[in-house]
């Protein structure tokens, strides 16, 4: 069963890589004190270690980072931040870490796998993935595809479902209509685009902005969150979310409904003062700097809690699992599986 899980979990974490920056060092905030909760019932500040990935699934937090520094938060949060989501899912079921941004579809696998330890809290990013092309503009709509090559990352993970619905919602065969030639990263990409006039590519960000700097004739044709939202499902496309362990949402809930609050405020910040925020990303070593003031407007960061997010993700969980049950592992979720705080 440990092998099983352990090959489920590897595929699942094949999305972290286009959710996350480059490299896999870790960091780590110091210190986290000890959790209390006073006689009357009312917690005293407590101490929550948050953990995130290089990339857009950590830039909505960066505020509340900022703030927890100034020593002005409701709680204290102790940060971890690595390159990938296997340095860290094993510190989350371990208990190392009480909240953690990972791939939604990440949080379901763990679910599942651990008899229902963690939550999903929130979506945090919505899609992060588009349709570019360099050298042309040949396209317009999903049907001016037809016949192309399109060069992606991310085959045997969501990437690819998700491509794979958009193109049969819209009178494409994956198979048979276009040509995906897929590559094991970004650079690859890039790589092709520097050495051909005319690419199509399916890439997420920040790596469409890295690519917009070095060819200029490079546009996004395709927004693939705007083109699931028209499908009007009740369903979005989700990338990324933020996962609690069960038992610390069940002991320390005014915690938890202190961290979602300071979490949307910092979300809000982040898409309102766009310069500022993507200083913050610089300084909290996610995405240089130069590159989050270019990609943050287009990574859809957000903060959906409650039924609102339990609608969203369901939807797009379905769409996960008919193509292929282990990208949610192996079965959906429970009711139990989404946060939903109790009035």
């Amino acid at each position: 069963m440990m092998k099983k899980f352990l090959a489920l979990l590897l595929s699942v974490c094949l999305l972290a890589a286009l959710c996350a920056g480059c490299g896999s060092t870790q960091t780590t905030a110091e210190d986290p004190a000890t959790d209390e909760t006073t006689a009357a019932g009312t917690e005293d500040p407590v101490t929550i270690r948050l953990g995130g990935l290089k990339g857009p699934t950590s830039m909505g937090m960066v505020k509340l980072l900022s703030d927890n520094d100034a020593g002005t938060t409701t709680n204290h949060y102790a940060f971890t931040m690595a390159g990938s989501a296997d340095e860290l899912t094993p510190k989350m079921l371990q208990g190392e870490l009480d909240i953690l941004a990972v791939p939604v579809n990440l949080g379901s696998v763990l679910y599942n796998n651990s008899e229902g330890s963690v939550q999903l809290l929130a979506v945090n990013t919505l899609g992060v993935i588009y349709i570019v092309e360099k050298g042309g503009q040949t396209v317009t709509d999903w049907e001016s595809l037809r016949g192309q090559t399109i060069y992606a990352t991310g085959k045997g993970s969501t990437p690819e479902y998700a491509l794979n619905y958009l193109l049969e919602e819209n009178g494409l065969d994956p198979a048979t209509d276009v040509t995906i030639e897929w590559k094991s990263e970004p650079s690859e990409i890039v790589a092709q685009m520097a050495a051909e006039d005319h690419v199509v590519a399916m890439l997420p960000q920040p790596f469409v902005t890295v690519a917009q700097d070095k060819f200029s004739d490079l546009q996004i044709a395709i927004d693939l969150t705007e083109e699931w939202d028209s499908l009007d499902n009740g369903s979005q496309l989700n990338t990324a979310g933020l996962i609690v362990r069960t038992e610390f949402a069940q002991e320390h809930p005014e915690a938890v409904a202190a961290f979602l609050k300071e979490y949307a405020a910092s979300t809000e910040y982040v898409n309102a003062n766009v310069a500022e925020a993507a200083q913050l990303v610089g300084q909290y070593d996610i995405v240089e700097a130069s590159v989050a003031e270019k990609a943050i407007p287009y990574c859809n960061i957000v903060c959906i809690t409650g039924e609102e997010m339990k609608t969203s993700v369901e939807g797009y969980f379905q769409v996960l699992f008919d193509q292929n049950p282990a990208s949610v592992g192996g079965t959906l979720p429970g009711d139990d599986f989404y946060y939903i705080a109790q009035e």
